[in-house]
């Protein structure tokens, strides 16, 4: 069996694990232009559909570019990273789906002394729109698949309203939203995705 490219990888696992559709509509076909890494603090990384758990990602983890011939670092556009759950509360009863976790403008890629030094993370220049919160799926809910999306801005000078429901960050607030619609809106273009699990505790 061949092996397949890296970003062939991201789409292939996307599929299997139900992202597309759920997330990522078939009818806006998807083509990686970038390997998104995300690593926390605790040294656990997002590959592809791990499992980790609320302990492993409780707090706002480090976002990397693995660089691809399409990025343009000299011209410092900026990237919006994205967490999701399009699994609330549970996977078999998406109600609430999807319910916005972290939601950050503003990202440059890195430096292109980084492609040296091998140091290729996310230079964070915001605050959040609507900060991180850690995965805490229902007991009993099955395991929940969170998504990170890494957007290209339109403009150097990119911003979201401070009206924008991405704002709001109540309980309720951050449910019901949808990641596809957001994009749209503001003229985002998906550029990266990875995803992991966490699984609710049994009841």
């Amino acid at each position: 069996m061949p092996l397949l490219d890296p970003l062939s990888a991201i789409t292939n696992s996307l599929k299997e694990a139900g992202i597309i559709p759920d997330v990522i509509p078939t009818k806006t076909p998807f083509s990686p232009e970038a390997l998104l890494v995300v690593n926390w603090p605790t040294g656990k990384e997002a590959l592809l559909g791990n499992t980790l758990t609320t302990v492993d990602t409780a707090d706002a983890p480090d976002v990397s570019f693995t660089p691809m011939q399409s990025f343009d670092v000299e011209n410092e556009v900026g990237y919006t990273i994205v967490m999701t759950d399009p699994d609330a509360p549970s996977r078999k009863d998406p109600k609430f789906r999807e319910w916005r976790h972290w939601v950050v403008t503003g990202l440059k890629a890195p430096a292109l002394s980084g492609f040296d030094t091998g140091d290729l993370s996310a230079r964070f220049t915001k605050a959040a729109i609507t900060p991180y919160h850690p995965p805490a799926p229902p007991p009993g809910t099955g395991p929940h698949r969170y998504v990170f999306l890494l957007y290209q801005e339109p403009s150097v000078d990119f911003s979201i309203p401070t009206d924008a429901p991405e704002h709001d960050n109540g309980m309720k607030e951050r449910a019901k939203w949808n990641s596809t619609s957001f994009g749209e809106k503001y003229g985002l273009k998906l550029v990266g995705v990875n995803h992991f699990f966490v699984r609710g505790e049994e009841q």
